[in-house]
Order: C-alpha cells, then sequence, then structure tokens
C-alpha cells in the first residue's frame, strides 16, 4: 500500500499545476491513444488528470499487483473470497471463457438451469398470466429491474413488476391494477430467509389466494418448497455466485419472462465477450483495468470523495443504483484480505442520474462547487426512437458536459467562471442491445474487482450489511410491545413510535 501510494503522490504533485486542457494540448495524439475499444463498447479517457508518465506508473503498479494473474484466477474459479472461503465464479453463468476443471464444472450447471429456465418461460407463455411479479431485494432485485427498465419492449409477453421494499406501500402500489387471476409471481432469495423477500412474499401469496403461480429461486429449495411453492417451480442458485453479480443465473429469470430467453442469452454472450476481453487483451489495452486504474488515481491520488455516473440514456436510468450496490458493497471496506486496517481510502460514494434531467438539478455543483468529483458519461450513438433532433440534442449535451467540465471557462466575473480541471470518463455504446448491455455491466463488474485487488480487500463479502438486519429482527418484537430495546435511545425512539409521545 505505501507504495502504491508513493507512486501516486509523485505524479499528482508533479501535475499539480498542470490543467486538463493544457494536458490535453500538450499531447495531439491524447483523444486516440487514451481510448479503447470491444465489440460495441468504446471509451475514451482522455479528459483524465493524468499524463502518459502517471499512466505508465499506474501500469507498473497493476504488473507488480499481477492484475492479468487475479483476472485468470477469478474466472478460473479459485478461492478469490477468502473470508467466506468461496470462489466468484459469475462469469461461468454466461460462457466458458475459462477452462478450468471446476469452470467448467459450474458452466454444466449453468446450462442445465438455463434450460429449465427456457421450460418454464414457455409454460408460463402458453397460460393466461400476463403479468409477473418479481420479489427480491438488493441483488436479487437491482440487476434484473436494471435490465428489464433498459431493454423491455412494449410488445412483450409479460408485464414484470418489481416487488423490494418492506414498506406495504410498495406492494400496495405494485398490486394496484393488477388481476390475480393474469398474475404470476417469483421470489427471489439466495438464503429464503431475507425479511423484506419473505413479508412481501406472503402479501402477493396471500393475493393471488395461494401459491400455485409463485416461483421460486433460491440456494434453499427446501426453504422454498415450506412456503407452498412446488419443487418443479423453484430455481437454484449456488454459493460461488454473489447477489450482487447474480443477474447472470437464475436470478435473471424475471429478465427472461421479460425480454424473451434470446434475447437474455445474448445478454450473457455479450458479458462473456468482456470476459473473454478481460481474461485476453494485455493489460495497457484491457478496458476494466484501464478503468480501474483510473479509479485508484482519482480516489487515492486525486482524493475524490464521490464518482459521479451519468448515462444520456433514459433507459439506463437506473444504471446509477446498480452500480452503487456494485461499487460501494464491493469495495465498501476498511480492512485487508489479511486482517490489517487499509492504509489508503477505498470505495468512494457512487451516485448520480440521467442525463439531460441531472443536467437541471445537480450539475451547478459538478461545475462550480468545491469539490471535484469525477465522472463516467455514458451514452448510446444510435437511438432506437425516430425522433432524430432529440437524440442530436442528447448527444449534444453529453459532449458539452464532458468539455465544460474539462475546460471550464474564465470570466471578470467570479460568479460567471467555470474553474473547469473537472476529470470524466466517456463510454459509448454503438446501441443499447442486451449484448452491450451486457458487456457494459460486466465491464464495470472487472473493474470493481481489480480495484480490490490493489487495494487487498475482498470484493465478494459484505458483512456490513448484516448487522442493522440482526437489530431489526430484534426490535420487530419490541415494536409490537413484546419486549424492550437494550439502547436507551432506541427504547426512547420506540417509545415514541408506539405512542407519539
Amino acid at each position: 500500500m505505501g507504495g502504491l501510494r508513493e507512486a501516486l503522490d509523485a505524479h499528482v504533485r508533479r501535475l499539480a499545476g498542470t490543467s486538463l486542457s493544457a494536458l490535453i494540448a500538450a499531447d495531439p495524439e491524447r483523444a486516440q491513444a487514451f481510448a479503447l475499444r470491444c465489440g460495441p463498447l468504446y471509451v475514451n479517457f482522455a479528459r483524465q488528470r493524468y499524463d502518459r508518465a502517471a499512466l505508465d506508473a499506474l501500469f507498473a503498479i497493476a504488473e507488480r499487483a499481477d492484475l492479468a494473474g487475479a483476472l485468470r484466477r477469478l474466472l478460473e474459479g479459485d478461492i478469490v473470497n477468502p473470508t467466506e472461503a468461496r470462489p466468484a465464479l459469475h462469469s461461468a453463468l454466461r460462457g466458458a471463457v475459462a477452462q478450468s476443471a471446476f469452470a467448467l464444472a459450474a458452466r454444466a450447471q449453468a446450462v442445465s438451469v438455463q434450460l429449465r429456465m427456457r421450460e418454464l418461460v414457455q409454460a408460463l407463455a402458453a397460460s393466461p398470466v400476463t403479468d409477473i411479479v418479481s420479489i427480491g431485494i438488493g441483488g436479487s432485485d437491482l440487476g434484473p429491474r436494471l435490465v428489464v427498465d433498459a431493454l423491455a419492449q412494449p410488445q412483450a409477453r409479460f408485464r414484470v413488476h418489481f416487488l423490494s421494499n418492506v414498506d406495504g406501500h410498495a406492494a400496495q402500489r405494485v398490486l394496484a391494477g393488477l388481476d390475480p387471476a393474469r398474475t404470476a409471481a417469483v421470489m427471489i432469495s439466495k438464503t429464503f430467509t431475507t425479511q423484506e423477500t419473505l413479508l412481501n412474499g406472503g402479501i402477493v401469496r396471500d393475493w393471488l389466494g395461494d401459491a400455485e403461480r409463485m416461483y421460486a429461486v433460491t440456494a434453499y429449495p427446501q426453504r422454498a418448497e415450506a412456503f407452498g411453492i412446488a419443487p418443479e417451480r423453484v430455481l437454484p442458485m449456488w454459493d460461488w455466485v454473489g447477489g450482487r453479480y447474480s443477474l447472470w443465473s437464475a436470478v435473471g429469470f424475471p429478465i427472461a419472462l421479460a425480454l424473451g430467453m434470446e434475447r437474455f442469452e445474448a445478454l450473457l454472450e455479450g458479458a462473456a465477450a468482456l470476459d473473454a476481453h478481460a481474461l485476453q487483451a494485455p493489460l495497457r489495452e484491457n478496458l476494466p483495468v484501464w478503468h480501474a486504474l483510473t479509479a485508484v488515481w482519482n480516489r487515492n491520488g486525486l482524493q475524490a470523495a464521490t464518482q459521479a455516473v451519468l448515462p444520456y440514456d433514459e433507459r439506463l436510468r437506473l444504471l446509477p443504483a446498480y452500480l452503487q450496490q456494485l461499487v460501494m458493497e464491493s469495495l465498501g471496506k476498511s480492512v485487508r484480505i489479511d486482517g490489517a486496517s487499509v492504509a489508503v481510502d477505498t470505495a468512494p460514494v457512487w451516485w448520480g442520474g440521467a442525463g439531460t434531467d441531472t443536467q437541471h438539478s445537480f450539475f451547478q455543483a459538478l461545475h462550480q462547487g468545491t469539490q471535484v468529483v469525477p465522472a463516467d458519461f455514458i451514452g448510446v450513438r444510435q437511438a432506437a426512437h425516430g425522433f432524430e433532433v432529440n437524440h442530436a440534442a442528447l448527444l449534444a449535451n453529453l459532449l458539452a458536459q464532458t468539455e465544460a467540465l474539462a475546460n471550464g471557462q474564465d470570466s471578470e466575473d467570479p460568479h460567471r467562471r467555470y474553474p473547469g480541471n473537472r476529470p470524466s470518463t466517456l463510454l459509448l455504446l454503438d446501441a443499447l442491445t442486451p449484448q452491450a448491455l451486457g458487456m457494459l455491466i460486466a465491464f464495470y463488474e472487472h473493474s470493481v474487482y481489480l480495484q480490490a485487488v490493489l487495494w487487498q480487500i475482498n470484493a465478494f463479502d459484505q458483512f456490513g450489511v448484516e448487522l442493522g438486519k440482526q437489530l431489526a429482527s430484534r426490535l420487530l418484537p419490541a415494536l409490537q410491545g413484546q419486549g424492550q430495546a437494550d439502547d436507551p435511545v432506541t427504547q426512547a425512539l420506540l417509545e415514541v413510535l408506539r405512542t407519539g409521545e
């Protein structure tokens, strides 16, 4: 860690007085040299605040950390989650990129489950069901919700609705207007003990009248069966797939229902293509490696505490929420794998929203605020609608914002001065297809893993989410008048909730 910090600090000090516009002007080939493409995904790093010498230092760090070997170990199914003694073999769900015995065995299991998914999709398509309620939370909700929102088409066979929050208003809103005689439900929970999912599942089961049109995705099928769901309607999960990496598994059953099995498989193919790129491309031509090194430079070199993700495509409006979990649950760690404290800052706060709406909300702070916020801007070259002027305006705004943040604009009036020198990366998809979206999501997955390798933390556990859930389980009886809280402040708040005083 000390070596990482020292290598970054030397170049940060060297470049401290050099603006982004000066860096670009000094290197006429920068716009092309700092860009990479993999299939439909193009990424340009020219507006990041480093030069070629700093990049050399970053790639030297990548060599010392053996990022190529780390990617190989991940994809071959080595134990990369040591605190839980597990591999993280989500790549096997989408393709046979690695040829280790374990990876091939995992791939065979995944293919078998995909065949079962296809059969269930076909059976539901032959039924009177028109609507699907997907019940899950966290990784069991965010990935399928993102993909369905991005890619579902108006003429789809099923309308898929998502229910995650334990707040009863969420269930009320989702079920309003649906016909229980034409609705089926999917409960998604790895352990099938998740409080929110079980409570919402109970509401939906009662609303349906029974569990005859309920399906489950879980690593504990016996618990789903105890809930009333027949074994033939239960799809498996495995402990070598983490929740936030699970949309490629049977957790993607709602995706297959919303898009059709062929388009779900195209999503997997896009992700597998990025897996192959990550495994095979040299470090300097490797998209997730370059993105991970940029993230570490911004976090530990420039001390950026937050990171914005700004999709300029309404269909990707849920991507910031999806990446919040992927990044912050994976990298929100202060202890290294060996148990020692991390010596540098890890996960920045990820946030954002869809352009151009966000230009009229928080972009003021991005341009003139005191905190410099690195940003990933994401655009799509080809629209799927016929409003050509609108799409041109959207892309013009995308390019304008990246230019304005980088270059700024001087003014004698300090209130109208734009300081610029604010870094961003531009990602472009040729079109928003299932393949392209699969590639984009896998790109971020691999970048996050590589950042964890550089920081020597575990990207695949999430113990930090457990304590609050444990306390909530203990406080539920107290809210129902059956006991008290141990914490005096919590006890006082319980009295306010129970009595209003």
